[in-house]
């Protein structure tokens, strides 16, 4: 029994890959030069916003994914935290609102997804690098200011799924120094989070491996989740905001 099952789940898998992989080159291909296009006609406007929203809801469809949003995210210079699960998160972000992330410098080299976030006002960062951080903090404020959205992961990498990590509160700097509203969003992969280990990195799995892998998996849903916004007058400098994000987004996916 256990082996026909297996062999069942494999005939779907091989199936989907056959459905899906001509979709997500046609998306690679024909589809995102299209976008570059609308992004650099948009000159950072509505057109291009709409563009990359666009682009990243295909995207997420190909890959099986069906979205479900809670609550609105807020307009003008605000900083987005979220738990962060793998790569697809930019994707789902990005998918309901447009945010400059806060990314490793390394993701500027993933193949599609890589030149797709450096054209969404993406900050790269080098991790252990003091100086580049610093330069992080000072554009994420003066992007703020200016009314613009930006967004980090608090937790500062991936994990494997199973556990939210502890909020990094230096991310919350900026906001801080702009006096900007923080706004959490907890991202639910599965009925009731029951997916995020599969969508995490496993063991050694790099971009494309987990890439391939999520491409073959079943449809499911995606819950996206935006949470009371954070106000740094009202509470007790960045380690407090982090504290709050923290605790607001545990809730969220424990309620899923």
């Amino acid at each position: 029994m256990t082996n026909h099952l297996s062999t069942n789940a494999r005939l779907w898998r091989v199936l989907r890959y056959g459905l899906r992989s001509p979709l997500l080159l046609w998306h690679a291909l024909i589809d995102l030069p299209i976008v570059l296009v609308l992004i650099a006609l948009g000159g950072g406007g509505w057109l291009s916003h709409t563009a990359v929203r666009w682009y990243a809801r295909s995207l997420l469809w190909i890959f099986g994914m069906r979205l479900h949003r809670e609550g609105t995210p807020l307009a003008g210079g605000t900083l987005f935290v979220a738990n962060h699960v793998s790569w697809i998160d930019i994707m789902v972000l990005h998918s309901q609102h447009m945010m400059g992330f806060i990314a490793k410098s390394e993701i500027r080299s993933w193949p599609l997804i890589g030149w797709v976030v450096a054209q969404a006002e993406t900050i790269f960062l080098q991790r252990g690098n003091g100086d580049s951080l610093g330069l992080v903090m000072a554009e994420m404020a003066q992007r703020l200011r200016a009314g613009r959205a930006v967004a980090a992961f608090p937790e500062g990498g991936t994990r494997d799924g199973h556990t939210l990590g502890p909020f990094h509160a230096r991310i919350f700097t900026a906001a801080v120094d702009a006096t900007a509203p923080v706004q959490p969003v907890a991202l639910c992969y599965g009925v009731r989070c029951s997916a995020q280990a599969i969508v995490a990195f496993a063991p050694r799995e790099h971009f494309v491996g987990n890439l391939l892998r999520l491409l073959g998996e079943p449809v499911r849903p995606v819950r996206v989740c935006f949470l009371p916004p954070i106000l740094p007058a009202n509470h007790s400098g960045r380690r407090g905001m982090a504290q709050l994000a923290r605790e607001q987004i545990a809730q969220a996916m424990a309620q899923a």
